[in-house]
């Protein structure tokens, strides 16, 4: 009797511990989340390289190695390891090879090549700047890639001699161009982006072009006599940003033709296997906000373009021809939903499979990448239960080859997440949002709620995972989070529903939406709380100012007065031309009219301000607009600075828990406690 007494009281015990063992996401748990992204498949179809992301908890950065798995999931195994940044790996085309970039050996950024099956590595290049796009010629001999190229640049401002052992300031910076900062880069150097071609048996990097242009995404033509770009060389290229041509460049005379001529971004160029036709991506621009992107097709010298994708209502990308040169396959993003299509030369289009995503790990945005070879399908596979794996799908059939997070999740609860449609009270159009609830969720209690509202506003969230909204959920949150009026995946009509026009009736989108989870039951109407970054920050902020709803919002890297934004964001030939139409001083009503600014004096919810040192999109003076608004009005505010950080916040694994941890704070201090 008594060993039968231990043995029920340790089974109990040990049970205890396994129900115990099972907890919700903490903000440490950032720093264990892994990822696949840019699977490339071997040409012969039977293995798939690809970058397996992972952080260091030590010294705060986001790491990667590459790793090499059989299509069929077996011999899944590293090919590089190590604490540093490895990635964009290229099979050459009789697959015995990989060139690719990393740091690997003193923290500069270099471009490698890799015997597959012997792992032997050798550097190729050692230049001061780092490669970017890189291709391999078709007979496997030479590499082309794009490469920063310094301009030196001497001022007009013209200095007295100093004394000798004198001591005197830097001397000033002059700066004359319209694009002079961008964002994650700060102040740009003086150069441009030019292109190269290098000897697979190494040697010197040959410079090919030389103009005070960007050149980039460089392929071969099948004779290897040519390079294929896409590129802005047009004379008025800063006021048309969006002027892009794909261009031939003769190798032996340096020649470059034009292929295209439209005006609108043409780019993405691929050659058909064969080496007739090229394939590429752009639109025929009317200066609206948002247009379709669409997928052409033309002979290799320019001429019988056409549109291959009218049918598709749906922004095309990265576009691969299939090996028998009679289609293509795409990617595209519908409703939420990242997919790959595939489309003949005759025009008819058929989805081939779906689910793609998890390359963004803050927030929910559709984001995901794939590779084709003998007709199989490598690509990232998304979820809301897990970041990107891999996955293959291989005639019909589809197969997950990676579960990377599988330690982390099996000790982990996660927020279940549900997706949701609702008629927006504006105009009675379809709305589509999900709904989180927290771990452990008893439909019998109410729960505050967050509304977490996108970016762009040309963007869109969708069916994936999310740390930030997955915490908001393991801290007994219900989030929505959805797809109001402008955003992507849904067609162009729905996405210029805001040309000229935001923000305005995406209010009622929003609100429409936290209407209809009310009404599903367990939402504290007492406890409503509102955020978004960038775009996401700019409806927040119109929302404080339209509504008193809400018991506290976060507004994030917004922007506040779009007269001062397009003067001093990183693109303000873009922002003015395509946002509004008018320059800032030919129309104010217009830009203060759709400014947040212009409500400060309606806000009376608490408000956090929050965003990026270094934010040069929508830079930090946004939000100190409406910090400071709200100080003389007297609204409860607080402001948080995360240093070092760009538009995008998390540079570093610790910025993104900063955010998440911030956000956090200020709603539990104004949740009202039961």
């Amino acid at each position: 009797m008594k060993s039968i007494y231990f043995l029920i009281i340790s089974l109990l015990i040990c049970g205890n511990s396994i129900a115990q063992r099972a907890q919700n996401l903490e903000l440490l748990d950032v720093f264990n989340l892994e990822y696949i992204s840019d699977p490339q498949i071997s040409p012969d179809g039977n293995r798939i390289i690809y970058v397996r992301n992972f952080k260091d908890v030590m010294t705060d950065r986001n790491l990667s190695n590459l790793w090499m798995v059989n299509t069929d999931g077996s011999q899944n195994r590293p090919l590089t390891t190590g604490n540093q940044n490895d990635s964009q790996p290229r099979w050459s085309h009789n697959g015995t090879k990989i060139v690719f970039k990393s740091n690997m050996k003193d923290d500069r950024t270099k471009l490698y090549m890799m015997w597959v099956d012997l792992k032997d590595v050798v550097a190729l290049t050692n230049t001061p700047e780092s490669p970017g796009a890189v291709s391999w010629s078709w007979d496997d001999t030479q590499l082309a890639f794009s490469m920063f190229v310094p301009a030196a640049k001497k001022s007009p401002i013209t200095l007295p001699q100093k004394p000798e052992g004198a001591k005197w300031n830097a001397p000033p910076i002059y700066i004359d161009q319209m694009n002079y900062r961008g964002d994650g880069q700060g102040y740009l150097k003086s150069g441009n982006e030019q292109l190269f071609i290098i000897s697979t048996d190494g040697g010197t990097p040959r410079q090919l072009t030389f103009t005070a242009d960007d050149h980039g995404n460089p392929i071969w033509s099948k004779d290897g006599k040519s390079l294929y770009f896409d590129a802005n060389l047009h004379e008025n290229h800063e006021m048309e940003p969006r002027n892009s041509e794909i261009y031939q460049l003769t190798i032996s005379t340096g020649a470059i033709k034009a292929l295209t001529t439209r005006k609108g971004p043409d780019g993405g160029a691929v050659l058909s296997p064969d080496g007739s036709q090229i394939a590429y991506t752009g639109f025929d621009d009317t200066y609206q906000g948002y247009t379709v992107s669409n997928l052409y097709i033309m002979n290799a010298d320019g001429s019988g373009s056409k549109i291959v994708t009218k049918d598709l209502d749906r922004d095309i990308s990265n576009p691969i021809w299939e090996d028998n040169g009679k289609g293509l396959y795409f990617q595209y993003d519908e409703k939420g939903d990242t997919k790959i299509g595939h489309v003949a030369l005759t025009g008819k289009i058929r989805t081939i499979t779906n689910q793609l995503g998890g390359l963004s790990l803050g927030r929910p945005y559709n984001a995901a990448s794939y590779s084709e070879a003998k007709n199989k399908l490598a690509y990232t596979l998304g979820g809301t239960d897990h970041p990107a794996d891999l996955a293959v799908w291989n005639g019909g059939e589809t197969t997950r080859i990676t579960n990377v997070n599988k330690d982390l999740f099996a000790d982990k609860q996660l927020g279940n997440v549900k997706e949701i449609w609702w008629k927006s009270s504006y105009d009675n159009r379809d709305i589509q949002g999900w709904i989180v609830t927290p771990p452990n969720f008893d439909s019998t209690k109410k729960y505050p709620l967050i509304l977490e509202i996108h970016g762009g506003p040309f963007a869109s969230y969708g069916s994936v995972f999310s740390a930030e909204i997955q915490m908001y959920a393991a801290a007994g949150y219900v989030v929505l989070y959805s797809n109001p009026r402008g955003s992507t995946g849904y067609g162009q009509e729905f996405g210029n529903l805001i040309h000229h026009d935001y923000p305005n009736h995406d209010y009622e989108d929003l609100m429409s939406g936290v209407d209809a989870v009310i009404e599903m039951g367990n939402i504290d109407t007492n406890n409503l709380f509102v955020t978004g970054g960038s775009g996401g920050g700019v409806l927040t902020a119109w929302i404080i100012g339209k509504t008193n709803r809400f018991k506290a919002a976060v507004v994030a890297k917004p922007v506040i007065n779009w007269y001062s934004f397009v003067l001093y964001a990183d693109s303000p030939a873009f922002f003015y031309k395509y946002w509004f139409g008018d320059k800032p001083w030919d129309n104010p009503e217009a830009y203060l009219k759709r400014s947040p600014l212009s409500y400060v004096g309606n806000i009376t919810t608490p408000t956090m301000v929050l965003g990026g040192e270094d934010d040069y999109r929508t830079p930090i003076s946004e939000m100190e607009q409406l910090y400071t608004a709200l100080k003389i009005q007297q609204v409860e505010t607080a402001m948080v600075r995360i240093p070092g950080a760009s538009h995008g916040i998390a540079n570093k694994p610790s910025n993104l828990i900063a955010k998440i941890a911030s956000i956090l704070s200020w709603f539990d201090k104004y949740k009202s406690k039961d």
